[in-house]
C-alpha cells in the first residue's frame, strides 16, 4: 500500500513539473510572456532533498523517497543566475518532523532563505520540538497536509487546535497543504486564531477537487489572515477544469495582489534559465493585473510578510 502511494505521489510530480515545463516553453516561445521586472523576485515554495546522502536519511514513515539530490548549493546558483534574492525551503514530508537537512540548507543560505517547519499534531513529542526549532532555525510557519485518507491532521480534536495553538504563540503562520474536500476541517480554526496568518498552498489544490469543493477556499477570502499561493501551476485541460487561469483569475479577484504570493520553479533538473521561465510563466498568468501588483505577487509581498532583508 506504501509502495502505491509513493508511486502516485511521484507520477503526480513528474506531471505537474512536465506541464509547467510544457507551459512555460510554448509561452516563452511564442513571445507571450512580459520580461521579468527588476523587483526583488520571492519564491516560497521549492523542497530541498538530501537524495541518498547517508547523513540526512529519509524518515521511516516517508511517503516518498527521492533519489536525485535537490542541493541548496545548487539552489542557490540557480537563484543567482535567474535574479531570484529570496526564497522559502518548504520542508518535505520524507523528512517528517526532523529539520536536521532543512537545517543544513538554511545554514548553507544564510540571510536568503527561509524555512517551514512539519510537526503532527497527534503524534507524542512532535509539537514539543517546536520552540527548539523556532529558537535554531529563521522559519515562517508550521505547515499542515490534508492530503489523501492516510495523511490527514486530526480534525475536530483539541491536538490539532493545540498545534495551531502553540504556531500562534511563536508567531509562526499556518501553512496549509490540502484537497479542497478537506477544506471544512480548517475554517473554524481559520476564525478562531484570526491573528495568525493562514497560507494557502498551491491555488488550494483546485485541480485535485470539484469546482464546488474549491468554492470554500475561494470565500477563505473574506477572512483578512488568509494568503493565496500561486504555485504548483500545472498546464492541464482536464475536466473539470479547461485551464488554470479562470481560477488564477478568481483568486486575484477574492483575494486581491496585497494577499498573494508566488512559488514554484526549482527542482534537482532546475537551471537558472528554467528558473527564470518558471518566473516568466508565474507572470503570465497575473497579466490582467498591474506591473506593480504582478511585482507584489512575484516577491514583494514575501518581502514583508516574512521580514527578508532585515538584519
Amino acid at each position: 500500500m506504501a509502495r502505491n502511494s509513493m508511486s502516485l505521489n511521484s507520477n503526480r510530480r513528474q506531471l505537474l513539473s512536465a506541464g509547467t515545463a510544457v507551459a512555460v516553453t510554448s509561452a516563452v516561445a511564442s513571445g507571450s510572456l512580459a520580461a521579468v521586472s527588476t523587483t526583488r523576485l520571492v519564491d516560497t515554495h521549492l523542497h530541498c532533498f538530501a537524495g541518498l546522502d547517508a547523513r540526512f536519511p529519509y524518515h521511516q514513515r516517508a511517503p516518498y523517497r527521492p533519489d536525485v539530490a535537490a542541493r541548496p548549493e545548487h539552489l542557490l546558483k540557480c537563484m543567482d543566475g535567474a535574479g531570484v534574492a529570496y526564497a522559502v525551503v518548504v520542508h518535505p514530508e520524507p523528512y517528517q518532523d526532523d529539520h536536521r537537512y532543512l537545517e543544513h540548507c538554511l545554514n548553507a543560505g544564510q540571510d536568503r532563505l527561509k524555512g517551514t517547519l512539519l510537526l503532527f499534531a497527534d503524534r507524542p513529542g512532535s509539537i514539543e520540538k517546536m520552540p527548539a526549532l523556532v529558537e535554531r532555525l529563521n522559519v515562517i510557519s508550521a505547515r499542515i497536509h490534508a492530503y489523501a485518507p492516510k495523511r490527514l491532521p486530526p480534525f475536530g480534536k483539541p491536538e490539532l487546535r493545540n498545534l495551531w495553538k502553540r504556531a500562534a504563540e511563536h508567531d509562526l503562520a499556518v501553512e496549509l497543504h490540502f484537497e479542497p474536500r478537506y477544506a471544512p476541517g480548517f475554517e473554524p480554526l481559520i476564525r478562531e486564531f484570526s491573528k495568525t496568518r493562514v497560507i494557502i498552498d498551491h491555488l488550494g489544490r483546485p485541480l485535485q477537487g470539484t469546482p464546488r469543493e474549491h468554492a470554500l477556499v475561494v470565500r477563505w477570502a473574506r477572512y483578512p489572515n488568509t494568503v493565496m499561493k500561486l504555485s504548483s501551476l500545472a498546464s492541464t485541460r482536464n475536466y473539470p477544469h479547461r485551464d488554470i487561469r479562470p481560477i488564477v483569475k478568481q483568486l486575484t479577484a477574492a483575494y486581491g495582489a496585497e494577499r498573494m504570493i508566488y512559488g514554484g520553479g526549482f527542482n534537482a533538473q532546475a537551471t537558472p534559465q528554467t528558473y527564470r521561465e518558471a518566473f516568466a510563466y508565474g507572470r503570465s498568468l497575473i497579466s490582467h493585473l498591474s506591473t506593480a501588483e504582478q511585482d507584489k505577487i512575484l516577491g514583494e509581498n514575501a518581502v514583508q510578510m516574512f521580514g527578508f532583508g532585515k538584519a
